[in-house]
């Protein structure tokens, strides 16, 4: 977990409405990583499921991203934080987020681009903010942003939304502070 990536989290959950339960895939917490990685703190008070394909630290579930088996509207927040550059099939993955994202909830998707080639299992893909961009069409509303150099962030992140038409200036403005000011 990188500490812009968990900053992010909290000025977001901080900003949308946000109820539970929380579904975090890839929330496997690397050993020397607990704290920095545990997003629970973010979320007091709701349902929080950490899943991931393999048991460990941070993980409750062992779900496959790209077909949960969970029920369509499930899922009040869900967090794919770091992961997606590990699924074999992202697009899938994401069509299956936004599935189970119910009415009012919420993705926040996080992925590296500028970034050495890491396992946990593999490391198959980089996706530029266009790429977010498309992959963010299975929400209702949606936003991206990108932390570092302009042809070579480091951070690659998408907001959606599934509520037609929010309005997303508050998030928008309180992430672009947090990028603008946030110290790498």
């Amino acid at each position: 977990m990188r500490p812009f990536v968990r900053e992010l989290v909290r000025v977001i959950a901080g900003v949308l409405p946000t109820t539970g339960p929380v579904y975090e895939f890839g929330s496997f917490q690397v050993p020397g990583q607990e704290n920095i990685a545990d997003m629970r703190p973010f979320f007091t008070g709701m349902e929080y499921i950490g899943c991931d394909a393999r048991e460990g630290p941070g993980v409750d579930a062992i779900f496959d991203v790209q077909s949960t088996g969970l029920a369509p509207n499930t899922a009040g927040v869900i967090l794919c934080l770091d992961t997606l550059e590990h699924v074999k099939n992202p697009i899938m993955a994401c069509r299956e987020m936004a599935r189970i994202t119910r009415h009012g909830g919420w993705v926040l998707i996080t992925t590296v681009f500028s970034f050495p080639i890491h396992d946990y299992p593999a490391d198959y893909w980089r996706f530029t903010p266009e790429c977010m961009a498309m992959l963010m069409r299975f929400y209702d509303t949606s936003a991206v942003g990108v932390r570092g150099p302009a042809l070579a962030p480091h951070t690659v992140f998408g907001v959606g939304i599934q509520v037609p038409d929010y309005d997303l200036t508050a998030i928008q403005w309180h992430v672009g502070e947090m990028v603008r000011t946030w110290q790498d």
